[in-house]
């Protein structure tokens, strides 16, 4: 069996369904068998009887999991602390609930971008269109009348022909720039391959950072309302950020001040981790002995900012994109109206 990363919507409704079923008394390795039969794919069919396999033979589920190869160490590693806890059911509902609200939220993220894209590439169609097509009839009329296009207008002319020259290498680009939006939109392998190494260079600025913060905080709660205490749910949420070098600098630097002695809010507060106010309210939470709802609150809300900030920066790309084509489409309009205004003005 080739192994391959499942997906945030195949972990996220394959805990769901064992968390299901181990509810009912049913033991892993029947669970497992039970939804290798009902599955239409192949792929997780025969995945699926082989963790069952490793179940009845006397392994545990974390360990059939983790020898697959298909899981995030996280769904691993949480895993094998809710088995040890006793708390397998709580740990497979968070890592559904938490898979969950990834798949939505990279769905919407898709969607957001996908459209800027397709406007952009609409806008530089039209732009090439009137600087390969229409300025050579203006320059046609202009010669009849005999004169010339000059300046500005003489100058996007000669950037016209230019790309009428390039035409084939710039069907080929068009053609090539599309053949991505396609995969990029119907692959989640390939989308999965090009964040990774958006992640691993700029994946923790901006945005990206809130973005981050959030997974972040998801990933904590589930530690917490999982049992572990705040050390070790922060060490297994390090690796949800493995993709990302930065943010998991920032864990490892909370962790390194928490050993140091320094207290819970100047340590997440000084790597960054989590905002001032939000280290706060987790400290008195964990101090009141309700730290996963403080964790659960907290999670909640950063996830709600991401995804707003998201919004508004995707919202400003479109109004940006519009107005800069606009501009330049009015430029290369006016650059050549106006001169034949004057020419047409003067002929009168």
């Amino acid at each position: 069996m080739k192994a391959r990363r499942l997906s945030s919507d195949e972990i996220s409704n394959l805990c769901r369904a064992l968390s299901l079923l181990l509810h009912a008394g049913t033991s892993a390795g029947d669970a497992l068998s039970l939804l290798a039969d009902g599955e239409a794919s192949p792929f997780l069919r025969a995945l699926l009887d082989h963790m069952s396999r490793q179940t009845d033979a006397g392994g545990a589920l974390s360990e059939a999991v983790r020898e697959t190869g298909c899981f995030p160490d996280y769904v691993c590693g949480l895993l094998a602390v809710g088995e040890r806890s006793g708390r397998t059911e709580e740990a497979l509902n968070a890592l559904a609930d938490y898979y969950e609200e990834r798949f939505r939220l990279d769905r919407r993220m898709r969607s957001l971008l996908l459209y800027p894209a397709v406007l952009l590439l609409v806008m530089l169609a039209v732009l090439v269109v009137l600087l390969t097509r229409v300025l050579p009839i203006f320059n046609d009329v202009y010669a009849g009348l005999g004169s010339q296009l000059t300046g500005l207008a003489g100058g996007l002319l000669a950037l016209g022909r230019l790309l009428d020259r390039a035409m084939p290498l710039l069907c080929l680009l068009l053609a090539l720039f599309v053949g991505l939006l396609a995969l990029f939109a119907a692959s989640p392998a390939f989308r999965e391959t090009l964040s990774a190494w958006w992640r691993k260079r700029w994946g923790d600025r901006g945005v990206s950072q809130q973005l981050n913060t959030a997974r972040f905080a998801q990933s904590l709660a589930m530690g917490l309302n999982s049992g572990l205490p705040l050390e070790e749910s922060l060490s297994l949420s390090a690796n949800l950020l493995e993709d990302v070098p930065a943010a998991r600098q920032r864990c490892a630097s909370c962790l390194a001040r928490l050993e140091q002695g320094e207290p819970l809010t100047r340590a997440m507060t000084d790597s960054a981790l989590l905002p001032q106010h939000e280290c706060r309210l987790l400290e008195l939470g964990l101090r009141s002995g309700n730290g996963d709802s403080a964790m659960s609150q907290i999670a909640r809300r950063l996830s709600e900012d991401s995804e707003s900030a998201l919004n508004e920066a995707v919202s400003r790309v479109e109004p940006a994109l519009v107005l800069v084509t606009s501009s330049l489409v009015g430029m290369v309009l006016l650059s050549v109206m106006l001169p034949l205004m004057n020419i047409m003005s003067a002929i009168g």
